[in-house]
């Protein structure tokens, strides 16, 4: 961006990626962030059920922190088992050994058991596994990522609204340079109006039409002809957006409303100037330029938040 430039708040696109790993006294916590461009702000979960019931504080979270955009929330959590509470049947260990040397005995066998395989035996071993419970504690845990996933998310953004809005200032440029050649070709054109509306009047006073019937006309050729106010309002816009642009913030619906108000006023330009000669044909060609420019500054803010 322009050095000039500086931008009293970020500007955010709404195109961004970020991912946080944490260790949780639950297990591994993994949060993953994707936005795109969207007219609101929609959040889609996709995580295991056992994190629903933290849905609600997240939401909350992400609503303050992010204005704009379709943000996908990935949650996976690995947990952490504990140790095996392993037991031992004594009573199954022991009937097995039994079994074992009466067998031995009955087939005359040389052999003695295999602890190994004993354990092994159905009924012998159990344990069950410690379950922790996800509680407030938990919560906490999963907010602090999540909220080092969107400070992640925003820097992103950031770096990539900076860009855009540098692109914005650089096509506003062109948009304001065109607009003065406009404004030096309109008083070329100037002399063009002046000696229509003299044939206009000579045909009416031809006609002998009343004189209030005249000065109507008169008037109403003068407007149709001159672009004095679009030139004026069109200058007014542009500098209403590099305001917007230097304030910063979400700047991407304002601008909308703007850009199609320009684009009015440069219709009514490329209008008003199609009946003046080789001037009106510079005229048009420097105002469609004007249209090209609003189009790339619509094209980028659709991904400003």
């Amino acid at each position: 961006m322009p050095s000039s430039v500086k931008l009293a708040q970020p500007v955010r696109s709404m195109t961004g990626y970020a991912q946080v790993r944490a260790s949780t006294a639950s297990g591994e916590l993994t949060l993953s962030l994707r936005s795109v461009n969207h007219r609101g702000l929609d959040l889609h979960f996709q995580q295991p059920g056992e994190l629903s019931p933290f849905e609600a504080a997240m939401r909350a979270l992400l609503k303050e922190c992010i204005g704009r955009g379709h943000l996908e929330i990935r949650v996976s959590l690995m947990k952490d088992d504990g140790a095996q509470n392993t037991v031992c049947n004594w009573q199954a260990l022991k009937g097995y050994v039994e079994t074992f040397r009466r067998a031995r005995k009955e087939l005359r066998l040389d052999s003695e058991p295999d602890l190994n395989v004993l354990l092994g035996l159905p009924g012998v071993l159990s344990g069950a596994a410690e379950v922790k419970e996800l509680d407030s504690a938990f919560q906490t845990e999963l907010l602090a990522a999540l909220g080092a996933a969107v400070s992640q998310l925003n820097e992103c953004r950031e770096r990539e609204g900076r860009e855009l809005a540098a692109g914005l200032v650089r096509e506003l440029a062109e948009i304001e340079r065109a607009a003065a050649e406009i404004q030096q070709l309109r008083k070329a054109a100037l002399a063009y109006y002046q000696e229509k509306l003299r044939e206009k009047l000579n045909e009416l006073l031809a006609s002998s039409i009343p004189e209030n019937r005249l000065a109507e006309e008169a008037a109403l050729l003068a407007e149709r002809s001159d672009i004095e106010e679009e030139l004026t309002r069109l200058g007014v816009h542009t500098k209403e957006m590099r305001r917007m642009i230097q304030d910063g913030g979400a700047i991407g619906k304002p601008l909308d409303f703007l850009l199609q108000e320009m684009n009015r006023e440069t219709n009514t330009t490329l209008s008003k100037s199609s009946s003046v000669g080789e001037i009106g044909l510079k005229i048009g060609n420097l105002a469609l330029g004007i249209k090209a420019n609003i189009e790339r500054i619509r094209e980028q803010a659709l991904n400003l938040e």
